[in-house]
């Protein structure tokens, strides 16, 4: 049996999703991943120095102060994969309508 957790799906959703923008932000910042593996490491350590606090209050004041050095720390460029929306390859090759090929062909045979 496993323990049963005092927060909810959602809960760790978000703290996941928040994780996961820190890295990328961070990624943002520092294009080599060798570099950039110091920096992950030390944002999991925050991650995992905050895991066991379970007061509701704490966790808020902990989110939130994450979430503001997150917002100031923001990249003004960030890097966008090109084939993602806003990348540079988004949509270039959309494949073509499906549709009647000869269409024009059978109008003109019914006249």
């Amino acid at each position: 049996m496993s323990a049963i957790s005092p927060f909810s799906s959602a809960h760790r959703l978000y703290v996941k999703s928040l994780y996961k923008r820190c890295l990328k932000n961070s990624l943002d910042w520092t294009i080599r991943r060798d570099i950039w593996r110091r920096k992950a490491l030390e944002i999991r350590a925050e991650f995992e120095r905050n895991r066991n606090v379970h007061d509701p209050r704490a966790l808020a004041v902990i989110l939130e102060k994450a979430e503001a050095e997150l917002a100031a720390n923001r990249h003004p460029d960030p890097y966008i994969l090109p084939i993602s929306p806003g990348g540079t390859k988004w949509e270039r090759n959309t494949p073509p309508k499906m549709g009647p090929i000869f269409d024009h062909l059978s109008a003109e045979h019914h006249h």
